[in-house]
């Protein structure tokens, strides 16, 4: 049985849910082999890598900069990435971009923290003071000209009502590169899975894309509204695909990244 870790957030859940199906399903019709096959246990991105970098774990859904510096592979085909704005990862200010000094930073994602660092030092030509804080935006706005926000708060958040400027960095690296961004992807060490593995989980992908609408109404049980904009985000931001495009983006990141200080090197990806 192959150990995974994974991440219980909106949009990892069509990788989650379709795994969760097929096992059902699998179960169902007898195939006790295949139900078998994975076994999972959900927490905080840096906790799921972690678990990884420990041998806790067999697999982990990882956050992209997690990456370099372990001698990983990724599981080839399925990712979390976006080709455009995803909605999910932005700054809100008080001031024009170019205008920005200071940015509170949601500590929770460190590859969006690099990815910031490098839009601001490549794409924005600002240089802006970096101030860690916990995930509060009022204090965050108080204290700083913009925040950074990830999740469902930066999705749900209705930043005209509180007279801000929403800048989606998604949106902003393919502006920037012409690329997609890649958030996560499943990886482990060499050698702990094969072809039939990687079919599966990219099979579970398939069945969780099949499924937004539900994921959206599992989600948000108490708010029709929001389920229909869950499921408009899992379709139309949120790409769970890994080709050659994502690859490209991804190699970007870690190039710039290694430039402006956010990994000490970059690294080239590799799959099983």
């Amino acid at each position: 049985m192959i150990r995974l870790g994974a991440v219980s957030y909106l949009n990892t859940r069509p990788l989650v849910f379709g795994l969760e199906e097929q096992t059902a399903l699998a179960r169902r019709s007898g195939e006790a082999a295949k139900a078998a096959r994975f076994s999972l246990r959900f927490d905080v991105p840096a906790r799921c890598a972690e678990l990884l970098h420990a041998n806790d774990v067999d697999l982990g859904l990882i956050p992209s900069i997690e990456y370099p510096g372990h001698d990983y592979r990724i599981v080839p085909g399925v990712s979390i990435a976006s080709d455009g704005p995803v909605a999910s990862v932005a700054i809100f200010s008080k001031v024009p971009t170019e205008r920005i000094r200071s940015i509170a930073l949601d500590t929770s994602s460190r590859t969006s923290i690099a990815l910031l660092r490098v839009l601001c030092a490549r794409w924005f030509d600002i240089d802006p003071r970096l101030e860690r804080m916990p995930p509060d935006l009022g204090r965050m706005i108080a204290e700083c000209d913009a925040a950074l926000v990830i999740g469902d708060n930066a999705l749900f958040m209705d930043h005209d009502a509180l007279g801000l400027e929403k800048v989606d960095l998604g949106e902003e690296w393919i502006g920037m590169t012409g690329l997609p961004f890649v958030y996560a992807f499943w990886a482990g060490r060499p050698g702990v899975v094969g072809a039939a593995d990687s079919a599966a989980l990219q099979d579970a992908r398939d069945r969780g894309l099949g499924a937004t609408a539900t994921i959206g109404r599992q989600s948000f049980p108490d708010s029709p509204e929001k389920a229909a904009r869950a499921d408009l985000y899992l379709r139309e931001n949120v790409k769970y695909a890994l080709g050659e495009p994502e690859i490209a983006g991804l190699r970007r990141f870690y190039e710039l990244a290694a430039e402006v200080g956010a990994l000490a090197t970059a690294e080239t990806p590799r799959f099983y």
